[in-house]
């Protein structure tokens, strides 16, 4: 599991970094609101950690953000606005948890394990649309044809290859993203396995019955096309 931190207070960033890192997860952070919605929007990240008064760009700015573009990654904000109406203003721009500063690292770890067990629940049945296909990404299942009688099976790379590309809203994701993602960061730099895998998917995908194709972005990597 990945995580993206987002909070401009650099010892306690460095400090959670080490918590979750202790714990077993992977974990990245930003240091301002700009910074924080650059990072969340490569889809990479399975749960935002996000603080609400930050440089650049506020937490609330940056969350509506990314749900307007269809991210639905997790989000835990932690704040030291603590009021109803601050909870109730968060919840609504699309948070899934609140938690309030000071908090104890015991409940934090708890809040994101909680997150993670709910956003699995949640996307056990998950179907995209992708032009004339559907997109069943726990299956590793593409249905396309009239009715969408026809389907094509793919591997667990090219499945999470596809989902990256299917939720990043027609934007391009990055050779670099896509491996840390799906390969993990001691992978870092060998883009050359990405390249390969999505070769196999364009010979597996028949765009013209799909209704999309896959196709290269010069100098940031690939998007998915609709046709």
């Amino acid at each position: 599991m990945r995580l993206l931190l987002v909070e401009d207070e650099v010892n306690l960033s460095e400090t959670l970094i080490h918590l979750f890192k202790r714990n077993k997860y992977e974990a990245d952070a930003a240091y301002d609101g700009k910074e924080g919605e650059q990072k969340a929007m490569t889809g990479v990240y399975d749960l935002i950690i996000l603080d609400r008064m930050l440089p650049e760009q506020d937490g609330i700015d940056v969350l509506k953000k990314i749900r307007k573009n269809n991210l639905k990654t997790p989000v835990l904000f932690l704040t030291a606005k603590h009021t109803i109406a601050d909870k109730i203003e968060g919840l609504d721009a699309g948070a899934d948890d609140y938690l309030i500063k000071p908090f104890s690292n015991e409940e934090l770890l708890a809040r994101v394990r909680a997150l993670a067990r709910r956003n699995s629940e949640v996307v056990e049945n998950e179907e995209i649309v992708i032009g004339r296909s559907k997109f069943l990404p726990r299956k590793g299942e593409l249905k396309f044809g009239p009715g969408y009688g026809d389907s094509v099976n793919l591997t667990l790379k090219e499945t999470g290859i596809l989902e990256m590309l299917a939720k990043n809203n027609n934007l391009a994701v990055t050779k670099t993203d896509m491996l840390q993602k799906l390969w993990g960061p001691e992978n870092d730099g060998d883009v050359n396995i990405v390249e390969v895998f999505v070769s196999y998917m364009r010979k597996k995908i028949k765009a013209d019955l799909c209704g999309f194709s896959i196709v290269t972005q010069r100098s940031v990597g690939y998007k998915i096309k609709i046709l």
